[in-house]
């Protein structure tokens, strides 16, 4: 997936809402996730909050209070029937959803997928991190962590788009290291405490060894950090995203490195280009808007990402705090 450049897009966009208040608070805007009580939705939040107040419009995270695909697709199909402005998704089963975005696409009501894309429905574009790219900076770090030798499991939760290919991602560099070896790949099936019983469970019966355990998704990482502190026992341990507890997981030394993505910037920039996908209506939505040469879409908005370790989480720290 190649990422198009943004600068003239989102410099029209962000003009527009510098003038007369073009928007209002009765364009309702949707961000429709697989589970909202993940705290990795609260910094998404944060940025679609800013970017409605200053658009002057409504929008609201919604969606099931526990990981499921299946509560999200009848989500989208009530929020879609409201015919709201505009609807972002993260996608928690993209095969599942994609009828239901093609249906709201077809129906007038601008779609972009936001952190978990749904890459063969006809979503307009994708607003988040280069997921592969992200697996083989976390991939190079084990590597090094582990001098390019040791047993790795990984924790994911499958049918996930941009998991799996984070996950990809780590496969591709390991391929290049092949004293690095996956032993396993673990689906938490939404419930990260899978994460504390299986790394417990391998710890007491070191059958095999394992010296390195990855997480790609946000919330595992503090569960393997919290079963090696209890049996004060260090392995390497690649985590995604700085939620609080990853973040001191890595200040107590029991967390290597995390990729940290940009939650806030998917949340501000997805509400401000899908609303101005309202106030400056394409003649239609029916295109294929990735195929096409003269486009006025991207195909994949980055909003990038950096590794977090021990040398620079403290700068990491400040300048969150700094942003807020």
């Amino acid at each position: 997936m190649i990422a198009t450049r943004l600068t003239a897009f989102l410099g029209a966009t962000f003009l527009i809402s510098c003038g007369q208040a073009p928007h209002n608070v009765t364009e309702k805007y949707f961000l429709l996730v697989s589970n909202t009580k993940s705290p990795y939705w609260e910094q998404v939040s944060t940025g679609l909050n800013q970017a409605a107040r200053e658009l002057g419009v409504s929008a609201s995270l919604v969606g099931p209070g526990v990981y499921d695909p299946k509560g999200e697709k009848e989500e989208f199909k009530r929020i879609a029937a409201t015919k709201p402005a505009g609807i972002l998704v993260s996608a928690g089963d993209p095969k599942m959803l994609t009828e239901d975005i093609d249906a709201a696409v077809a129906a007038g009501i601008p779609v972009i997928t936001i952190d978990s894309d749904a890459a063969a429905s006809k979503r307009l574009f994708f607003v988040g991190t280069n997921n592969y790219e992200a697996g083989q900076i976390g991939g190079r770090a084990a590597v090094k962590a582990l001098n390019a030798k040791g047993n790795v499991v990984a924790f994911l939760l499958a049918g996930q788009a941009n998991l799996e290919e984070r996950l990809n991602g780590y496969r591709s560099v390991f391929a290049q290291n092949p004293q690095v070896k996956l032993l396993d790949v673990i689906d938490m099936k939404g419930d990260p405490v899978v994460a504390f019983d299986k790394t417990k469970e391998m710890l007491e019966k070191h059958k095999p060894e394992v010296d390195a355990f990855i997480c790609v998704d946000a919330e595992s990482a503090k569960e393997v950090a919290e079963v090696l502190k209890r049996a004060n026992t260090k392995k390497v341990v690649i985590a995604t995203d700085a939620l609080p507890a990853t973040l001191e997981g890595i200040e107590g030394g029991w967390i290597t490195a995390t990729v940290v993505q940009k939650p806030f910037t998917m949340g501000y920039t997805g509400l401000r280009l899908i609303a101005d996908l309202h106030l400056n209506k394409l003649p239609s939505l029916n295109v294929d808007f990735a195929g096409s040469p003269n486009s006025p879409l991207p195909r994949f908005v980055d909003t990038g990402d950096t590794l977090i370790d021990k040398l620079n989480v403290a700068g990491y720290r400040e300048a969150n705090k700094v942003a807020h």
